[in-house]
């Protein structure tokens, strides 16, 4: 399909995100707006758009690309994803309840309030830096493609399409920021939604596949394994790992993320959070399989019609990641193309507007106590606001040119590995204040066991085999992490007599 038609309909696409801006922000464009819209959002849109948050652009084109990985991955992903629904029922239970009987705005409060200024700190930075490297991560991954399929053709340059993506972001998100993301969200996970289902229509009448042959075909195509209960010791895909990695990797990237806890904290109140969150939990878990769906029968097509994964033009090894365009964009084209390439621009954009927002909702809060000067010039702090909205929009934009000069895949998803260790502290630190009611910390060791654990983690990580007698880390070394720095805090803690330990 053209390039030119396809970026087409992105412009109508982000023009209709900017008039969505233009009238949910006319009327209110302060902080209470941006920061939490005002506690007045509806459950159910925030349960909605919290699907389009969730699942990044990168998941978009990565889950179905996993299927038939050499890997043998198949459905493995699945049983993470159940995992995150239990921790999900967690986050709805004990954290929200938390969260709401403090009236926060930003969820980094918790930890000044139990372990001090130091800590406070220490965890919103760790936010700052894991959210900061892991949206530029998704963005950049995503730009790829959009640079491969759409602006290579106009001879445009890499620099300038992430360029012309955050200032569309910004665009519609200045002013308004979560009381637009909560709409302009809503409409991103529609069209992601609705290009899943379309993709398997196309892609099951192209193999003239009905419902019942399609499920059929998915059954014995030889990708659809979910349950790997086989070698504890050396498989990453074992249940266990991928189940409690998926439950931890929630608390930690979920409910101590202030992206994603941002907008819970919009609704009324605690019940209409809670509702969110489970209705929300059980979309999440079918749209997965969903994804999973497409990518069994995407490798379904490709073996019939003689499709090869293409080449990553970095490494020249096979990028499972792009056989989801390759084939919506070159073998399907028309509309099917379209679909695709909206569905992937709503999931990636939906993930980057929130995370734009959360950052700047928690540097202000966090970092520039909007929450402890009230009493100064409201237009004041709006125009600072604009000015860290502006600055965190430029600091993703020089992280992922960094990436691509780097130029080496490899290189740049250790660098997102090392990002999403940093959210083990966040654990730790969290499991440690709610201990902290009879104990009380140094405060400033935080920061250096916040480090440290991490470190230490990417050690046992390394040489588990060495160490371990075999034994191979998933998801579930996120637990290890917190664990550490739950240890450390206590190294350096002494009870309180007679109370609770106030700072």
């Amino acid at each position: 399909m053209s390039p030119v038609v396809l970026l087409a309909f992105i412009i109508g696409y982000f023009l209709m995100l900017i008039l969505v801006s233009y009238f949910t922000s006319r009327n209110s464009s302060d902080n209470s707006s941006f920061f939490i819209a005002n506690r007045n959002s509806k459950w159910y849109l925030v349960a909605f758009g919290l699907i389009g948050t969730a699942l990044s652009g990168v998941t978009f084109i990565s889950v179905p690309g996993e299927v038939g990985a050499p890997s043998g991955a198949q459905f493995r992903y699945f049983q993470f994803i159940l995992g995150n629904a239990v921790g999900y029922a967690i986050v709805a239970t004990v954290l929200l309840p938390l969260y709401y009987r403090m009236q926060l705005t930003s969820i980094y409060e918790v930890i000044e309030r139990t372990l001090g200024t130091v800590s406070h700190k220490t965890a919103a930075a760790i936010f700052l830096l894991s959210r900061t490297i892991g949206s530029a991560f998704r963005l950049y991954l995503v730009a790829i493609v959009l640079q491969r399929y759409i602006f290579d053709a106009m001879n445009v340059p890499f620099w300038l399409t992430i360029v012309i993506c955050l200032g569309l972001i910004w665009g519609y998100t200045f002013k308004g920021g979560l009381k637009t993301i909560i709409i302009t969200d809503t409409l991103q996970t529609v069209f992601l939604v609705a290009s899943v289902f379309i993709s398997i229509y196309f892609i099951c009448e192209s193999l003239n596949l009905n419902i019942a042959t399609a499920f059929e075909t998915i059954k014995e195509s030889g990708y659809s394994k979910i349950f790997f209960v086989d070698d504890f010791i050396e498989s990453k895909f074992h249940f266990t790992k991928q189940f409690l990695g998926g439950v931890f990797v929630t608390l930690g990237m979920f409910g101590l993320d202030q992206d994603l806890m941002q907008k819970n904290l919009s609704c009324k109140n605690i019940r209409e959070a809670q509702k969110n969150m489970f209705t929300f939990t059980g979309v999440f878990v079918i749209v997965n399989l969903f994804f999973l769906s497409v990518g069994a029968l995407l490798y379904v097509y490709a073996n019939k019609n003689g499709i090869a994964v293409p080449l990553d033009a970095i490494s020249g090894k096979p990028r499972t990641d792009y056989l989801f365009p390759e084939i919506a964009l070159n073998s399907f084209k028309g509309v099917p193309a379209v679909v695709f390439m909206l569905g992937l621009t709503a999931a990636t954009f939906a993930t980057t507007d929130s995370a734009l927002t959360a950052l700047t909702t928690s540097f202000c809060i966090d970092f520039l106590g909007f929450d402890k000067t009230k009493g100064d010039n409201a237009s004041s702090k709006v125009s600072t606001r604009h000015w860290v909205h502006v600055g965190f929009s430029v600091l993703i934009l020089l992280v992922i040119l960094l990436f691509n000069a780097i130029n080496n895949a490899s290189v740049v998803s250790a660098i997102f590995k090392v990002a999403t260790f940093t959210y083990g502290p966040l654990i730790g630190l969290y499991a440690f204040s709610l201990y902290a009611k009879k104990r009380i910390a140094l405060d400033k060791a935080t920061p250096f066991i916040c480090v440290l654990a991490p470190f230490l983690c990417f050690l046992i990580d390394k040489y588990s085999k060495e160490l371990l007698g075999g034994y191979v880390f998933a998801e579930e070394l996120i637990i290890v992490n917190g664990l550490l720095t739950f240890l450390g805090l206590l190294m350096v803690s002494r009870p309180v007599k007679g109370g609770i330990a106030r700072h």
